[in-house]
């Protein structure tokens, strides 16, 4: 009997690992369709455990205030819409780099946008939250790329 030796330890673990990269994830869009579908997308993908989906900056805020009394999970990633009525994604930016950074230390901050527009890219790129902007809708390759980008698989 031959006994296997991989090349690539890590195939067989690869699901097991991956499933455990994203603890948590809060989707901040004003539009419920654009909430409802994204959740049902990062719900699907193995590398994300939790989702959370909030209305807007200020609930957004009141979220991560909850995190910081221990009465909500701190999320691993935020993706961000740019824009939304009362409070936009550059202001929710503005006041979250207010926050306590014990808080904001590790979440990942991701535009999530149907602006195609290059101003709203440039702006992303000079705001030190933002780690990335991508163009809706998500889809499951999107996260993929999320994942190798953003939280990469250390050994």
């Amino acid at each position: 009997m031959k006994s296997q030796i991989s090349l690539f330890p890590l195939e067989g673990n690869w699901n097991r690992l991956m499933s455990k990269l994203v603890n948590c994830v809060l989707l901040i869009d004003d539009d419920k369709a654009t909430n409802f579908f994204n959740e049902r997308v990062v719900t699907k993908h193995e590398g994300f455990q939790q989702v959370y989906t909030v209305q807007s900056g200020l609930a957004a805020l009141e979220y991560l205030n909850a995190v910081e009394n221990n009465a909500a999970t701190k999320p691993d990633l935020i993706f961000l819409d740019i824009n939304m009525p009362a409070m936009n994604g550059w202001e929710f930016l503005i006041e979250f780099s207010k926050l306590d950074q014990r808080l904001t230390e590790g979440i990942k901050v991701i535009l999530l946008s149907t602006s195609s527009n290059p101003d709203d890219v440039r702006e992303s790129a000079k705001n030190h939250s933002v780690d990335d902007f991508i163009n809706k809708p998500l889809s499951l390759n999107l996260l993929d790329n999320v994942l190798r980008d953003h939280f990469p698989v250390t050994v």
